[in-house]
């Protein structure tokens, strides 16, 4: 299966529905690592990449992996960037499996051929300039003593050429066009890790590529094109022009998708879940409480989360929301008021910070109690939480019941990739919309990747998440008002504009 160039976006739909059926996912280097979030959590991840040259594991270790998991009668996705018959070796793989009777299918992918230099602005035909492209190794040319390239039917034949890994040999493959009759002063390209944030692209001729990638210091991933198409470049680049081109932002919440119209303005969003939410252990608490919703004077929601899992479980009993009329609601920060909201509720009460004992203060002043009887509140929890309530009914005029309804669990899962990319300076936002988020995420990572956060402009929303962020010794550099995702989104992008003015 081929994983696209580095745009996730650019993943196929049959790709996607594959990597989720899969048990086992054979996967390369050269993709954006983000595809695996797509994988089953429970699957078999075995890294066969190369990078810089080394090996992660021989030819014949994968064909052996392949085979061995597919008799063991699981579902194996051998995951490739680009698309894998491509220069990709995907032929010889699945010639393998063919000689051993093994049943495969080939989910081709985006290539980096067309992708790199679409998002570079250039395209490979064009009816004023070219009617046909020809894609070569770079390769090649420095490992064999007579290239089997017809160089000369190369150079004069074809309108627009696109060579794959060449930068290391870029030298040489000039010389050859050049001395088979291509003209010195043809435009050529080289794109740099294509369709990420880290794309670089180089323009010149054939004359003066090599010294250009030379004193830029470019090193692979890399496309070079040649022809008269390059010249498109100055009107055509659209990529580079986005508002939030050369960001990749760090999401380190459960849920990604409000970030998602970022990466429509170009910017990679690097998403870091380290937990996921679930079912409680036991429904009896929380069962219990739905059954005599109409004891209740309020309902306490501390996060989006747990209004979503106790709405899911009060209506699959059968009720009504009609059957809540009477029952105060109560949001304790803007993005939970806000799901309430969307759900065609509105909340009586917004509190912007989890202090319980100012809580039930205000909560039973704003009740009327009935004759002697304490202000009764439902505060459906995560299961993992501290019930912060416990031990205080009746002190402030209350009585608080706090049943789990759903469960956080941490992902089984290192920061080794997150550090890397901190500690290469290939983060530029990241976000924190809790501060539960924030203290989870140093001690995943550690605390040593701290002062490479320095380096990064850091959006946070809630007072509790700044000030943790800032007694850690950072500074928040977007803040959004309210307190929502959404807000926090629009922020990033007025920060990231008033850079570039």
């Amino acid at each position: 299966m081929g994983a696209g160039p580095g745009d996730i976006g650019l993943l196929t739909v049959k790709g996607l529905r594959c990597l989720q059926r899969a048990d086992v996912v054979v996967y390369d280097y050269h993709l954006n690592a983000q595809v695996l979030n797509y994988v089953r959590h429970s699957a078999e991840f075995i890294y066969a990449g190369k990078r810089g040259g080394h090996h992660a594991m021989t030819q014949d270790a994968i064909n052996h992996a392949l085979l061995e998991k597919a008799r063991q009668g699981k579902i194996v996705c051998r995951l490739k960037g680009g698309d894998p018959f491509v220069f990709g070796r995907g032929g010889e793989e699945a010639e393998a499996l063919a000689r051993e009777g093994i049943d495969f299918e080939v989910v081709p992918g985006v290539s980096s051929v067309i992708a790199a230099p679409a998002y570079a602005g250039i395209p490979l035909t064009h009816r004023d300039y070219s009617s046909s492209f020809a894609v070569i190794t770079g390769n090649e040319a420095a490992e064999k003593a007579e290239s089997s390239i017809s160089w000369p039917h190369l150079a004069q034949t074809h309108d627009t050429l696109v060579f794959l890994m060449g930068v290391k040999n870029i030298g040489a493959i000039v010389g050859r066009l050049i001395g088979s009759g291509r003209a010195a002063d043809t435009p050529a390209a080289v794109i740099r890790w294509g369709a990420r944030p880290d794309q670089e692209t180089v323009v010149g001729t054939l004359g003066t590529i090599a010294q250009m990638v030379e004193e830029r210091h470019l090193r692979p991933p890399a496309v070079m094109v040649v022809g008269s198409v390059v010249k498109l470049r100055d009107s055509l680049k659209w990529y580079e022009k986005r508002p939030l081109f050369g960001h990749r932002i760090l999401v380190t919440g459960e849920d990604c998708e409000p970030f998602g119209p970022l990466r429509d303005l170009g910017a990679e969003i690097f998403e870091f879940s380290f937990s996921r939410t679930e079912n409680p252990t036991s429904y009896a608490d929380i069962d219990g409480a739905v059954e005599r919703i109409a004891d209740y004077d309020w309902l306490v929601f501390g996060s989006s989360t747990c209004f979503r899992f106790f709405m899911e479980r009060y209506l699959g009993w059968g009720r009504d929301i009609r059957d809540l009329k009477g029952v105060g609601l109560c949001a304790i920060g803007a993005s939970c008021a806000e799901a309430i909201r969307s759900s065609g509720m509105q909340p009586e009460m917004l509190a912007e910070e989890h202090m319980p004992h100012r809580l039930l203060e205000t909560l039973a002043g704003l009740s009327e109690t009935r004759g002697s009887m304490p202000v009764r509140i439902l505060v459906p929890r995560d299961e993992a939480d501290e019930d912060v309530f416990a031990g205080m009914d009746g002190g402030q005029g209350a009585m608080v019941v706090a049943p789990a309804v759903c469960r956080t669990v941490r992902r089984e899962r290192h920061g080794k990739r997150l550090k890397r990319f901190l500690f290469e300076g290939r983060i530029s936002i990241a976000t924190f919309t809790s501060s539960t988020a924030f203290f989870t995420f140093v001690d995943m990572v550690g605390t040593d990747a701290l002062p490479f956060l320095q380096k990064v402009a850091i959006a946070a929303v809630g007072s509790a998440a700044i000030r943790a962020i800032e007694e850690a010794g950072l500074s928040v550099t977007i803040r959004a008002e309210p307190a929502t995702v959404d807000a926090m989104a629009e922020e990033i992008v007025r920060w990231a504009e008033k850079r570039k003015i």
